[in-house]
């Protein structure tokens, strides 16, 4: 007798599909009514099966079609506006197409009669339900309405205001209203940092153009446009930011630095700001820093097996520099606050002297350089010396007297952690000469130098085979031969990474142990390519090589190896 699935429990469908066992199918149906779900909610819970199993075993039962994700990334905002979102989220549904008086509509039940009737009355035209899963449902529904809020607000925020330019030598824009010109201003920068702290922002840029004001957001390292307000509200915005930050309103002609402490629903946060003339007027760039626990351990920022035992061993050295170089970004202060989060215990005083104190670490003395009061890198330094420390972290070596102060403290027995701007590891070192420190105290004092870069996730729920063109193949120094023995990938885009095809970012590092051969090449004043070459013989793997093996695993694309990395041929 052949199975027929329309007659059939979502149980028996599961169970013919061998999506799971009988077992499992009589453990959910016991656990059903505790949990207040549906069958198949509860195996979800329980782990027993996956989301596309159960829409598999659900479009079998039900006969109704699946959404496919590439039909979720430009969904028309008018037609999504047509359910109210406070509908949309209680009951699980969005609005996907109209066409004349029908309406397609996701859902995660579309079996349900009363969902089903109330979205009738509700749009006055048939309904055409699709099968849709709870997680690209939450991620849509996010999406779109935070779109649709978003926009929603800016236009609240500018109301019926009409701008006016004045003299053009000011370069200044006036707003003419009946009503408070200050409110919408309010609005609007409120706005746009609590919306850059709820998607994990780094930095936001607010920046003027011809016709109106152009404001992105930094995720994951690259930069997203996500609003364009009026150019007649841009003076008032930096204004309001000036006044924020403590910062001169009336200095147009000049760059200025402040900062902002803020606390919102969501978390804390310390606010570095920049506001820089340019040719349309003041550019604003926001760098957020988080106030709340540090949440990153040495074993999640991406390090292989390899180069976390290497980094282990030096982290736990009794004296010596460890130095981490890279670009603003590239993830330097994470790296060495993890590690001082691992070796801190009650026995060790740990002191930090940075600028800005960008995390809060519990148990180890923080101290913040303050220029404007006097408080500098080098002063600070001092002060430390008094402080008995055992292990100290410098915030980055910016001057020959700073340099010279950390090379001090690691030939004085203590433990010196710190940042420098280099392009690579070996280049690192040719810096701190360059700088003006002796090649013999460089030697002397270097325990560990390592580059490091972040390269953005391939977002898991979208991957996808890629077959790179000959030209990528090349620039990443892959010969056709070694190309035909990896699996490239790339993240095809969907709701869940906003349509980049990447999630998120990890470390690639690069790191020279300072062992004898390379200590009396540094003390010998060779330059940074024969440091590499000998850094290279004794086991360095290089950020390309780095990108190459997170390339090979999966992890990222080989465009991101490209844009971030240097062949090594």
């Amino acid at each position: 007798m052949s199975f027929n699935p329309e007659f059939a429990r979502l149980g028996e469908i599961l169970i013919h599909q061998d999506a799971a066992t009988e077992q499992q199918v009589q453990e959910a149906l016991k656990k059903q009514k505790n949990l207040g779900l549906k069958l198949g909610a509860t195996m979800l819970k329980l782990g027993a099966i996956s989301e596309k199993q159960l829409l598999n075993a659900l479009q079998l039962q039900l006969d109704y079609e699946i959404v496919k994700e590439d039909e979720l990334l430009g969904l028309d905002t008018e037609v999504v506006k047509l359910i109210p979102e406070p509908f949309a989220v209680e009951n699980r549904v969005i609005a996907l197409r109209k066409q004349e008086n029908t309406v397609i509509v996701a859902m995660t039940d579309p079996d349900n009669i009363v969902i089903h009737d109330s979205l009738q009355k509700l749009l006055g035209a048939n309904i055409v339900p699709v099968l849709i899963s709870e997680t690209n449902l939450t991620d849509t529904l996010e999406k779109y309405y935070k779109g649709i809020r978003t926009s929603t607000q800016v236009q609240d925020a500018v109301g019926d205001f009409e701008f006016v330019a004045v003299d053009e030598d000011e370069n200044e824009i006036t707003i003419d209203s009946k009503a408070d010109a200050d409110a919408p201003v309010v609005k609007l920068v409120n706005l746009i940092i609590t919306e850059a702290i709820k998607s994990n922002t780094t930095d936001i840029h607010i920046e003027p153009l011809t016709s109106n004001t152009r404001v992105r957001f930094r995720i994951d390292g690259a930069l997203r446009e996500v609003m364009s307000p009026p150019i007649g509200l841009h003076a008032g915005m930096v204004s309001l930011i000036k006044v924020m930050s403590k910062l001169n309103i009336a200095e147009r002609r000049l760059p200025q630095d402040g900062h902002i402490s803020l606390k919102t629903s969501v978390k804390s946060v310390d606010v570095r700001v920049s506001i820089t003339p340019t040719v349309t007027g003041e550019k604003v760039v926001l760098r957020l820093l988080d106030k709340g626990e540090f949440g990153f351990s040495l074993t999640t920022l991406g390090f292989s097996s390899n180069d976390l035992d290497i980094f282990h061993k030096w982290i736990k050295r009794p004296y010596g520099i460890t130095i981490v170089s890279g670009p603003t970004g590239s993830g330097k202060s994470t790296t060495l606050h993890a590690g001082l989060k691992e070796i801190k215990n009650i026995e060790n005083n740990i002191v930090t002297v940075e600028d800005p104190v960008e995390y809060r670490l519990d148990g180890i003395t923080q101290i913040e350089a303050k220029e404007k009061i006097g408080l500098t890198f080098a002063k600070a330094l001092r002060s430390v010396l008094r402080q008995d420390p055992d292990i100290v972290l410098i915030g980055e070596i910016r001057d020959e007297e700073t340099a010279d102060i950390a090379i001090k403290f690691s030939l004085t027995g203590h433990l010196v952690f710190t940042t420098l701007h280099a392009n690579d590891a070996p280049s690192t070192i040719t810096r701190l000469v360059d700088i003006g420190i002796p090649p013999y105290l460089v030697a002397s004092s270097l325990n560990l130098v390592m580059a490091q870069r972040l390269v953005r996730k391939i977002c898991s729920n979208c991957v996808e085979d890629y077959k790179p063109k000959p030209a990528e193949l090349i620039a990443a120094g892959i010969t056709d031969k070694q190309a035909k023995e990896i699996h490239f990938k790339q993240g095809k885009g969907c709701v869940h990474c906003d349509n980049t095809g990447y999630s998120g970012r990890t470390g690639i590092f690069e790191i020279i142990e300072v062992n004898s051969e390379v200590r009396k090449l540094i003390f010998a004043g060779e330059n940074q390519d024969i440091i590499r070459e000998a850094a290279i013989r004794n086991g360095m793997h290089s950020l390309h090589a780095s990108g190459i093996d997170k390339m090979k695993q999966g992890i990222t694309t080989i465009s991101e190896v490209v844009k971030l990395t240097v062949s090594d041929e």
